[in-house]
């Protein structure tokens, strides 16, 4: 039967991670960038299912619902970022919503991030408020994936704030367009294990 050659170890590995569980744990101020285009630089001090804790850097703490949050850096990144984040104006100009049902959401499949991530494809995350970020995957999880920028810089995009995700070709990896194409069958990952 044909499968993707270590995709089921990398996700038995990897699919748990997250990056409120690490934030958590560091201590680290990071920059949450969340709907509305508002950016808040904080420490996570709590970490629930769909909801994290922060302490700004003002003192005051708020509970964040995480399907608000588009994207999470290392604060001490956020003038590299601000200078690499791009804008698609057609999205932005569109107002979008936190999409709050999974089944609306834009989904990416794991078949199609895997070699991607192994290939170091440079692909282009376009998010639901217009931002694009241009990098390569470093890896994936069940809500995240982790996108190193120029110069290795670590972003953290929530899975389900994705509006589109295309390599330099313009080749669309939704997964509405993957279950036709199925572009993970052309990869030398892809490989009959019958």
């Amino acid at each position: 039967m044909p499968k993707l050659i270590g995709l089921k170890e990398y996700l038995a590995e990897n699919y748990e991670k997250s990056i409120f569980k690490e934030a958590l744990a560091d201590e680290s101020l990071y920059d949450f960038h969340v709907h509305s285009n508002q950016i808040l630089t904080a420490k996570v001090i709590d970490n629930q299912a769909y909801e994290a804790k922060l302490s700004l850097q003002n003192g005051k703490e708020i509970l964040l619902p995480k399907h608000n949050i588009k994207f999470v850096h290392l604060h001490e990144h956020q003038v590299q970022i601000s200078k690499l984040l791009k804008y698609n104006e057609h999205v932005k100009k569109q107002m979008l919503e936190p999409i709050l049902t999974v089944k609306d959401r834009k989904f990416v499949k794991n078949k199609s991030l895997f070699p991607l991530m192994k290939d170091k494809e440079v692909l282009f995350f376009t998010l639901l408020e217009g931002e694009i970020l241009r990098g390569v995957i470093a890896d994936f999880s069940r809500y995240e994936i982790t996108l190193y920028l120029k110069g290795g810089i670590p972003v953290v995009i929530l899975r389900h704030a994705i509006y589109d995700v295309r390599d330099k070709k313009s080749r669309c990896y939704l997964k509405h367009v993957q279950d036709k194409a199925k572009d993970w069958q052309k990869s030398s990952y892809f490989r009959d294990e019958s």
